[in-house]
């Protein structure tokens, strides 16, 4: 009788998770945008996971051999439309305190003013602004789904999305490191917020993320397996000071106040007060 239940179970579970994976993949689509930052865009390949668009390049002995590093800040190239500029202060930020987190699992993050083995600086070349009223009407709708228990997605309209690139940069000036990156919100796994930048400003530290652990590994991140010390993340997402403290001028995360303010579609402002020290 339980092994008739269990394969009259099988096809359900499988049409479910037909339908999340589409779900999933129903995200905007944020072409790679090759925007003139980098010193050098010869000998990138393409690379990426199923969210996301890449093309990079690593010099794997120079990048390892490196004990230091330097971040440069994040400018914006090219915003793609009418943002405000406390709002695209906020989202060059969070890329910087994204970055300064993922180095400090190997390197020794330094300061602006001190010599490093590698300087890295990232670009904004594109921002898909999200949709601020298709935003707030799908967080009214999930959190009223949410007091009934029954999880929805996004409305799949009006989805943001991020574009950027960067390099790391021997004392030399020679360019070790470059990745081009793009990638839009999806229904499932980006939360809607009521702010223009809301999707860019939440993919902000994927980006962060897979770009330090390209120079931490010295190989693709994507294909390269992950030792997350994972302390040390959880510490650093509720506002905790950094390892080092050059990233204190990046402020602190925005911890359980960004996670509530999340879930409630609220502005990356509300939570996320930006820099700590101009920059």
């Amino acid at each position: 009788m339980t092994s008739n239940v269990h394969a009259a179970e099988m096809p359900m579970r499988a049409a479910i998770c037909a339908v999340l994976l589409a779900l999933l993949s129903s995200c905007t689509n944020v072409p790679l945008q090759q925007g003139g930052s980098l010193g050098s865009y010869a000998g990138m390949t393409a690379s990426g996971g199923s969210l996301t668009k890449a093309k990079l390049r690593v010099n794997s002995p120079a990048v390892l051999a490196a004990q230091t590093v330097r971040i440069a800040p994040t400018r914006v190239e090219n915003a793609g439309g009418s943002f405000e500029p406390k709002d695209l202060a906020l989202l060059t930020n969070a890329i910087d305190r994204a970055l300064c987190g993922g180095l400090s699992d190997r390197f020794k993050v330094v300061g602006p003013d001190q010599p490093a083995d590698l300087v890295v600086h990232a670009t904004v070349t594109d921002i898909v602004a999200t949709n601020r009223a298709v935003a707030a009407t799908s967080t009214v709708a999930t959190l009223g789904a949410s007091v009934a228990m029954v999880p929805i997605p996004r409305i799949p309209i009006g989805l943001g999305g991020l574009s950027a690139e960067a390099e790391a940069v021997g004392q030399d000036g020679t360019q070790q490191a470059a990745m081009i990156w793009s990638r839009g919100a999806n229904m499932l796994t980006t939360k809607a917020r009521i702010s223009a930048v809301g999707d860019a400003y939440s993919l902000s530290s994927a980006f962060g993320a897979d770009f330090s652990r390209m120079l931490v590994k010295g190989q693709d991140p994507f294909k390269a397996r992950s030792s997350i010390r994972l302390m040390q993340k959880i510490k650093a997402s509720f506002g905790s000071d950094p390892k080092y403290d050059a990233c204190k001028a990046f402020g602190p995360a925005p911890g359980i106040k960004g996670a509530v303010a999340g879930q409630l579609g609220l502005p990356p402002s509300w939570s996320d007060k930006g820099a700590a020290v101009s920059q």
